[in-house]
């Protein structure tokens, strides 16, 4: 059986982390995306999930960093990884994040849909 690890999102850039590694840089930041849906009552509802994206410039799929900027819609598609860290308290924490293999600047910004 083929293994699959595979993630897709579409949303608004957060906050923007670049730091140079050997000769390359390395993009961290963060992306919003939205999920709209009426509450019991018929309310509308915006459900926002942060995550978390690394890219490394220069690999095939990845454009010069002047895209990821905070505010821009944006589309990565990649790998998820996951993380075991010792937070601050002591506590075992688990992070996911998203290694990108593709990112593409989205011409208009995404506004959820009601249904």
């Amino acid at each position: 059986m083929e293994q699959l690890n595979r993630i897709e999102i579409r949303g608004n850039v957060g906050n923007v982390n670049i730091l140079k590694v050997g000769n390359t840089r390395v993009a961290h930041f963060s992306v919003a995306t939205n999920f709209a849906y009426k509450d019991r009552n018929g309310e509308p509802v915006i459900e926002t999930t942060w995550h978390y994206v690394t890219a490394w410039e220069g690999n095939k799929g990845i454009p010069p960093f002047d895209i990821i900027e905070k505010g821009f819609p944006i589309y990565v598609s990649g790998r998820l990884r996951t993380q075991k860290y010792i937070a601050g308290d002591g506590s075992e924490k688990i992070s996911y994040d998203i290694i990108a293999n593709t990112i593409e600047a989205v011409e208009t910004n995404i506004s959820p849909q009601m249904s």
